[in-house]
């Protein structure tokens, strides 16, 4: 363990130039900048031209595998493997308690577990929102109707059919409607999913922001280019579909675009402020722990909210075979993609 510690900060100390370093973070915070707005437009542009059409539902089923094979690649084989290397590096698994326990593994339990606890509590308030409605609907119509024997008499019948808990879902639908359930949800895992990715960026940005290594920073540049392309690409497809308004769409984009770039400048100040480097333990500790709780999210969300949600509860997938064929290619496509920039970055 020493050994390597040793060879570690020699190969270190040959790369490391303070002046070198700031001049290619600086370069790398417009290249990202760009390449990050590129990246996520590039989905919604895309759903907006298709907007209208007959493939429109089609085309955004597609753009969102393909964003959920991006963003279960990135948790999977980026976010959770920075981690796992950061707390046991070597100047931090010496130590307790980071070498008497997998926290990285753990941690990332808790994201997964928070990610279903937020989705829970959604789910809670939605029904809520539809029974409360649901009932101001029968009293209006046992109220505003003095005759209203045919339209108790039609409820009648539904309960014999289906049962009260099926009537009560068919209030719910006539006074939301599927659709806007639907939205509301597709809504909230764009949220939710943004949050799991700014997270994953702001460590991006911070460690290359303390880093001196003018020899990792030079071939991280380009790798994180793409990095961001396809990762906005995923968000992307995700707002694409939630059907969000112009300003808000504008809002989460930008809002990407600038993290990382933000955290790199976030890595400098840190950097001038303290003398930490992306080495020092502490940044070490914080990187992993961060990152680990990012992955568990973007697992959650890859799998539950946008696999398993298109792939068995999607109506217009189940009704079309050849769909969902292509959109298996489209998720392996995304999956492929993003698992390709491991060999950089």
């Amino acid at each position: 363990m020493a050994a390597a510690c040793l060879i570690d900060a020699t190969r270190s100390t040959t790369c490391r130039d303070t002046q070198a370093a700031t001049h290619l973070k600086l370069i790398s915070i417009l290249i990202i900048f760009f390449t990050s707005i590129i990246g996520i437009s590039s989905p919604v542009l895309l759903a907006r031209y298709f907007h209208g059409k007959a493939l429109y539902d089609k085309a955004t089923l597609i753009i969102k595998c393909f964003a959920a094979g991006v963003i279960l690649s990135t948790s999977l084989v980026h976010v959770l493997p920075d981690a796992y290397d950061a707390l046991s590096d070597c100047h931090v698994a010496s130590k307790h308690p980071w070498k008497d326990f997998p926290f990285a593994g753990f941690v990332t339990l808790i994201g997964v577990l928070l990610a279903l606890l937020v989705d829970l509590a959604a789910s809670a308030r939605l029904d809520q929102h539809g029974h409360g409605h649901g009932h101001g609907h029968v009293h209006g119509q046992g109220q505003g109707q003095g005759h209203g024997n045919g339209q108790y008499t039609v409820v009648g019948i539904q309960e014999e059919m289906v049962g009260k808990k099926e009537s009560d879902k068919s209030v719910k639908v006539e006074i939301m409607g599927e659709v806007d359930l639907v939205k509301v949800k597709q809504r909230l895992v764009s949220q939710v999913l943004e949050i799991g990715i700014i997270f994953h960026s702001v460590i991006i940005g911070v460690t290359m922001g303390m880093s001196q290594n003018k020899c990792t920073i030079r071939p991280l540049v380009t790798a994180l280019a793409f990095h961001q392309i396809f990762e906005g690409m995923g968000l992307g497809g995700c707002i694409a579909q939630a059907g969000f308004s112009f300003g808000t769409v504008a809002y989460m984009c930008f809002m990407f675009a600038v993290t990382t770039p933000m955290g790199i400048v976030l890595g400098m100040i840190i950097f001038s402020m303290t003398g930490y480097d992306d080495s020092n333990p502490n940044a070490l500790i914080m990187e992993g722990l961060l990152g680990s709780l990012s992955s568990g999210i973007l697992v959650y969300m890859g799998l539950v909210d946008l696999i398993a949600a298109d792939f068995f509860h999607n109506k217009l997938m189940s009704s079309a075979p050849s769909l969902k064929k292509a959109s298996y290619i489209a998720l392996a496509l995304g999956s492929t993609s993003m698992s390709i920039l491991a060999l950089w970055a």
